[in-house]
């Protein structure tokens, strides 16, 4: 796997040269809001990730910790208003025994769609669509249905160095048909061309009662045009929200 990922990371620096008149590359990590800009055309961009969890002692008896190693979140750009989307994340957390379980949560596919560029109070907006495949996972992580979602990813420009994003959308997690409202709200800041930071709050409520309410930050550094590093952390603000996360990332694009 080191090999493939040093493979991929030349054959991004090879294109740079060719390709300069590109912007620099555009994730939906670190934050929990996802950009509103797609993947250049005919380019493969791979968004990695490590994550670290705290568990709510409410929740968790033993206060464990849950990992996420990783998640890598693939993209594709098919053209100027739509690219493809693959998710797949391996999860070790505690469950109802007290033991550890490490497996596959379910794959999932979907794909972002171009809406309206931002013009006055219009934002860059965009649509996300994922949909889980419940029996394309480790036998722990299955579901007894399909797992729908979607979000409305929308950006404006407060200036040359900084901008306010946000998110609206809504998911569901196989096992019942109950929905879970999702908002995110981010204001993302460029301290140099390479350098940027965030700060975040976003939730997901499932019923007036069942609030889940955080909020995080972290920092970007951009080695080349086609390469990003990421880290975050964020606290959680509800009795049900976990206690704290740490994250870690390395997204990178290429072209065949």
């Amino acid at each position: 796997m080191l090999l493939a990922l040093l493979f991929f990371v030349s054959k991004s620096n090879a294109q740079e040269s060719i390709n300069s008149d590109l912007p620099a590359i555009q994730t939906d990590r670190p934050d929990q809001t996802e950009c509103p800009f797609l993947t250049p055309i005919g380019w493969f961009q791979l968004e990695c990730g490590l994550q670290m969890e705290q568990m709510n002692p409410m929740k968790i008896k033993n206060n464990n910790l849950d990992y996420t190693i990783p998640t890598i979140l693939t993209k594709y750009g098919i053209n100027k208003y739509f690219e493809l989307r693959l998710i797949t994340e391996n999860i070790m957390q505690n469950n109802v025994l007290n033991k550890y379980v490490n497996g596959i949560t379910p794959l999932t596919i979907g794909f972002k769609a171009k809406l309206a560029d931002e013009k006055g109070i219009i934002p860059q907006t965009s649509v996300i669509c994922h949909l889980g495949i419940n029996q394309l996972a480790s036998k722990y992580y299955k579901t007894a249905s399909y797992i729908p979602s979607y979000r409305f990813t929308m950006m404006h420009t407060i200036s040359e160095k900084m901008n306010l994003s946000y998110n609206l959308g809504t998911e569901w997690n196989g096992n019942d048909a109950i929905a879970t409202f999702i908002y995110t709200l981010t204001t993302g800041y460029s301290f140099s061309n390479k350098l940027g930071g965030y700060i975040e709050v976003f939730g997901f409520m499932k019923g007036i009662k069942d609030q889940d309410n955080r909020c995080d930050g972290g920092i970007t550094y951009q080695f080349t045009e086609n390469q990003q590093f990421d880290i975050s952390a964020g606290l959680g603000l509800s009795t049900v929200s976990p206690a704290y996360y740490l994250s870690c990332g390395y997204s990178f694009r290429f072209k065949k």
